[in-house]
């Protein structure tokens, strides 16, 4: 009896461990179903052009699903001292930039982003003073 309740339940576990394994992705391509390319992002402020270094850099979209509930996701990276940063795998279209750095006033955007290769500059102002 025993022997048999041991041979069923190593059974379910062999039929369930095939179940649960992850689907391999083929060489080349990502798992996420939108098509990416690389992003580069330039940040300077000020009147000389200055480059801001070690700013947070935010790339925020949405993933849309015609059946399941619409995922959002959120990239963060941060520049280096040329001021520059870069996404490795950031999706093709509408997508929110937002830019946080220490001294500066806050940046967000929304931007189309196409295959291109040319980076997206973008320049930060100093806060206006309150007092």
């Amino acid at each position: 009896m025993r022997d048999g309740c041991l041979a069923g339940m190593l059974g379910m576990l062999l039929m369930t461990a095939g179940v649960s394994r992850p689907q391999e992705v083929p060489k080349g391509q990502t798992q996420r179903s939108l098509p990416s390319t690389r992003v580069t992002i330039e940040v300077t402020g000020g009147d000389k052009e200055s480059p801001i270094e070690n700013a947070s850099v935010y790339l925020k979209y949405v993933e849309e699903h015609k059946i399941a509930k619409n995922k959002q996701f959120e990239l963060n990276v941060k520049t280096n001292r040329e001021g520059i940063a870069h996404i490795p795998d950031a999706p093709l279209g509408r997508v929110l930039i937002q830019i946080v750095a220490e001294g500066w006033k806050t940046y967000g955007r929304w931007y189309d982003i196409t295959g291109s290769k040319e980076p997206i500059k973008i320049h930060l102002d100093r806060p206006p003073k309150w007092y």
